[in-house]
């Protein structure tokens, strides 16, 4: 009976170091000053996590001025991280997209009304099936302006909703690339069961609800 109490004195212990260290490195990464991306050829970069990077993925590139919209991971406190690591949710990292845009076509301020129109805002750590901290919702912003058009914009969309809005803000820090085949997936992959029965439906909705204008006609 000894023996079973001080495993499980041990097991707490030791648990509730990793939680300290967790809370610790989360802290790190929010503290942390943003990196601004420069321009590269009159484009720009935006970063955002919202569920499977493969959905989100297909909902940017079908929007007006989106050059390219890249998957991978952000947001945690590992090198390197890869979609085996990071699915244990012990990175901190989150599936997230690089967004490739052309400021003089789509604003990140429009990029921001796509990410709260294209997902549930309300929903914690993950999106639709994907539950977990590596499917949580971030918006990264890289200087002072971003921030304060992010957070107007949450404010405005939790007094709309009466409700708590999901999507953690954190400063932009690095973007790592994901495996090669998970890029442009929803479009190489149109009969896969999850594109087909999530990322479509997903991508459909979102197209309904957001101003026709501002979307491509194909993606």
């Amino acid at each position: 009976m000894k023996q079973v109490i001080t495993l499980l004195a041990l097991a707490l212990f030791f648990s509730c170091q990793n939680s300290a260290q967790t809370k610790k490195q989360k802290a790190k990464v929010l503290d942390a000053k943003p990196i601004e991306v420069p321009l590269e050829n009159g484009l720009a970069k935006a970063y955002f996590a919202s569920g499977c990077f493969w959905c989100v993925e297909a909902v940017y590139e079908s929007v007006k001025g989106v050059k390219e919209s890249i998957s991978g991971y952000s947001g945690g406190h590992t090198k390197r991280p890869t979609y085996e690591a990071s699915n244990t949710g012990r990175t901190g990292h989150a599936e997230a997209v690089e967004i490739i845009y052309d400021p003089k076509v789509v604003s990140f301020e429009t990029l921001v009304d796509v990410y709260f129109a294209s997902q549930n805002p309300t929903q914690v750590n993950g999106q639709g099936p994907d539950k977990g901290s590596q499917y949580r919702s971030i918006i990264f912003y890289q200087n002072d302006e971003q921030k304060a058009i992010i957070l107007k914009k949450k404010e405005a969309l939790a007094k709309q909703l009466d409700a708590e809005i999901a999507a953690e803000v954190y400063p932009f820090q690095k973007f790592w690339i994901a495996e090669d085949y998970h890029q442009n997936f929803e479009r190489l992959h149109p009969d896969h069961p999850y594109i087909r029965r999530i990322s479509i439906p997903r991508l459909n909705r979102f197209k309904a609800k957001f101003p026709k204008e501002l979307l491509k006609t194909a993606h």
